[in-house]
């Protein structure tokens, strides 16, 4: 499966397909985050792909582990992401990855 991934979204491109499967899953489960290219990058820091949600959640998104338990939120984000990122990479679908997601953000908000 990681091969027909690779086939359809190119190693430059791969980078920009997470990132906007990210931030796809972000806007499908109403968390209004947008993570740039720099948030991103310096999130890659980190091995684990939980570890790298969890700190920003601890630093960006703090009050929301006042109200969820943090497993349940990684997971249902984790969940969500794979799922946009397979949409994004089948069939050719990778027009996806040029979505503005941070314009389809502020438009919710009305800014």
């Amino acid at each position: 499966m990681i091969s027909s991934v690779l086939e359809q979204c190119p190693i430059g491109a791969a980078v920009e397909c997470h990132l906007a499967a990210y931030n796809a899953a972000f806007y499908e489960l109403g968390l209004s985050w947008h993570w740039d290219d720099e948030t991103f990058h310096a999130l890659q820091r980190m091995e684990c792909e939980r570890d790298r949600i969890k700190k920003y959640m601890e630093t960006h998104q703090s009050h929301l582990l006042k109200a969820y338990d943090a497993d349940f939120l990684i997971d249902a984000i984790q969940t969500t992401k794979a799922r946009c990122y397979e949409t994004m990479t089948n069939g050719g679908a990778k027009k996806a990855s040029t979505v503005n997601w941070a314009e389809f953000q502020r438009a919710e908000v009305g800014v």
